[in-house]
């Protein structure tokens, strides 16, 4: 979910905490929970909902959510309360209590982590650059013609990464060798300003008053404060920026020689067997930079309400399971397919899955564990992406179909809006598609928790829109705990609010109708949604529970 920019003279990638074209004074904090007519932004009328559902005598069940990310802060103020606890578990005594495999999953498991709980996976390679590589000596040589039947998809796959390797960068390309040597320099002044500071991490604020020690300091103190000032940000702080740097350069090396395989290293699993699944740790953490996504979309999903601290997630009455499978680069689809199946083995009745690739080797994997969460009743929640593109037309993975094109019935693929038509209700950044996208959601400044105990601050992107959904499900469910997830799916899709307006596309500037971007042209509105679920509830419901006949529109590369 990365996409190209240019900045400060660099070729840099940018993901949820890096988007331009958004001020952060611009809106309030937790504006993606107001009301358009009481505040004058499209969040999704919280208040309004809790209203309808304490005037209707409504009482709450605990519904919990799965979130398959980078891990989750578990020791954050606003999280520990809501912390899905395994109950078969004896904390720390190194035994697996209720025999699922998992030795002290207590709130749940990493499946990106070594067995005995000391190296963990934080950065990975891009998918792209492991099928090339992977398949490079079995296709290199062959046509199409010379291909057997059962492998044409496959080598069609590599022959798309291969091109997606060896592209001209964006703008007329880069010098390798500059790029490498700015990031050196960025490493050495990054040392003498944590060195000055006494600090590791630091962001627009410690450098205030700060004085650059040497020129090497003075630089990279001016490329991470043009950063934040071309995005409209002060939360990029010096970690982020190099790893982004890292990134870009290790890109730029896929095409000279195969990526490093960091999972296999630390993990040590039979990656080729699926069955081989009891591997990874109960460290859900790892460290603050690991975790920084994850725990910002668990507040979003359900941040203990109304006790006075930090911000309020959207559902009242969740436990939260963490589930981590997603590092700082591609994730692998062993891992995500078991993380699904993990939390629909332990309880979870909604998976927010805030991730995703161009490439899904092992899709197989990924679709039998889909289709066991169907099987069990559980909705899945997955991000649309953040690079204003066409999922119509283009690859974004885990999708919303099967290898055989059918679709699974209890799917919501979200796009992210914005807080007005001024500031544009369509972000700019967010993938759309009118097939396979269903739902728009507020994802542009989300204030939520952030790891460091008792840390918040804004994030953006289809990351941020998608546990707001998460956490509209939980609540429905929640209240209405007879409704099956094909009817909670249904509830949130007819429910949405229509603008009045045309939106702009963010791939080429036109105006057009949300539902030209969306199949259900709205953005979902939990108020509306609470009151169609109550008519459900007492009508006993209006989905059929049979998976949806529509199918995927011709995927081509874009």
């Amino acid at each position: 979910m990365m996409k190209l920019l240019k900045k400060t003279g660099l070729t840099l990638l940018t993901g949820a905490f890096l988007m331009s074209g958004y001020g952060q004074s611009a809106t309030p904090k937790g504006w993606h929970l107001q009301d358009l007519k009481a505040n004058g932004y499209y969040g999704i009328s919280l208040d309004k909902a809790y209203d309808y559902l304490k005037a209707n005598n409504k009482k709450s069940t605990p519904v919990i959510v799965g979130i398959v990310d980078s891990g989750i802060d578990t020791t954050h103020e606003d999280l520990r309360p809501v912390l899905w606890t395994n109950k078969g578990e004896i904390p720390g005594n190194g035994i697996d209590d209720d025999k699922n495999g998992y030795v002290d999953d207590v709130h749940g498991w990493n499946f990106i982590g070594a067995r005995e709980g000391k190296s963990n996976v934080t950065k990975d390679s891009y998918e792209a650059a492991r099928v090339y590589w992977g398949l490079k000596s079995k296709y290199e040589v062959k046509t199409e013609s010379q291909v057997p039947e059962a492998d044409k998809e496959e080598y069609k796959m590599w022959l798309r990464a291969k091109e997606d390797i060896f592209k001209p960068e964006e703008g007329g390309g880069s010098d390798d060798a500059f790029l490498e040597k700015a990031l050196k320099m960025m490493k050495v002044g990054d040392e003498v300003i944590r060195q000055d500071l006494k600090k590791e991490k630091y962001g627009l604020k410690d450098l205030a008053s700060y004085n650059a020690s040497n020129m090497n300091a003075s630089q990279f103190k001016f490329f991470l404060t043009s950063i934040n000032k071309d995005n409209n940000s002060e939360d990029i702080t010096n970690k982020d920026l190099i790893e982004e740097v890292e990134r870009d350069v290790e890109k730029m090396n896929n095409k000279k020689r195969p990526p490093e395989d960091y999972r296999n290293e630390v993990v040590k699993d039979n990656y080729k067997d699926i069955n081989d699944r009891f591997y990874g740790n109960n460290n859900l953490t790892v460290d603050d930079q690991s975790a920084m996504h994850g725990t910002h979309v668990a507040g979003i999903v359900g941040a203990a309400r109304k006790n006075g601290k930090g911000m309020d997630g959207v559902a009242d009455n969740v436990q939260i399971m963490a589930v981590r499978a997603v590092p700082n680069g591609d994730e692998h689809d062993k891992d995500v397919a078991l993380g699904i199946r993990y939390a629909v083995d332990n309880g979870a009745r909604v998976i927010n899955m805030s991730f995703g690739k161009g490439y899904s080797p092992e899709k197989k994997w990924v679709d039998e564990a889909v289709k066991y969460a169907v099987e069990k009743g559980v909705l899945l929640v997955h991000a649309a992406g953040n690079d204003k593109q066409n999922n119509d037309t283009t690859y974004n993975f885990p999708s919303a179909y099967y290898l055989d094109k059918s679709r699974p019935a209890t799917w919501i693929t979200v796009g992210a809006s914005g807080p007005d038509s001024t500031s544009g209700l369509v972000a700019n950044f967010s993938n759309y598609g009118k097939k396979e996208v269903d739902v728009f959601a507020p994802g542009v400044l989300i204030y939520s928790t952030l790891p460091g105990g008792d840390v918040y601050g804004n994030q953006q992107g289809t990351s941020m829109a998608a546990p707001v959904v998460s956490g509209l499900a939980a609540l429905i469910m929640s209240y209405y705990p007879d409704l099956t997830a094909v009817q909670v799916k249904e509830i949130i899709e007819k429910s949405v609010v229509k603008p009045a307006s045309k939106v702009t596309n963010p791939e080429n500037g036109e105006e057009v109708w949300l539902s030209d971007l969306s199949t259900t042209g709205g953005i979902v509105n939990a108020y509306e949604a609470v009151k169609l679920a109550d008519t459900y509830a007492k009508k006993g419901g209006a989905a059929t529970g049979k998976p949806a006949t529509k199918k995927p529109s011709s995927r081509k590369r874009k």
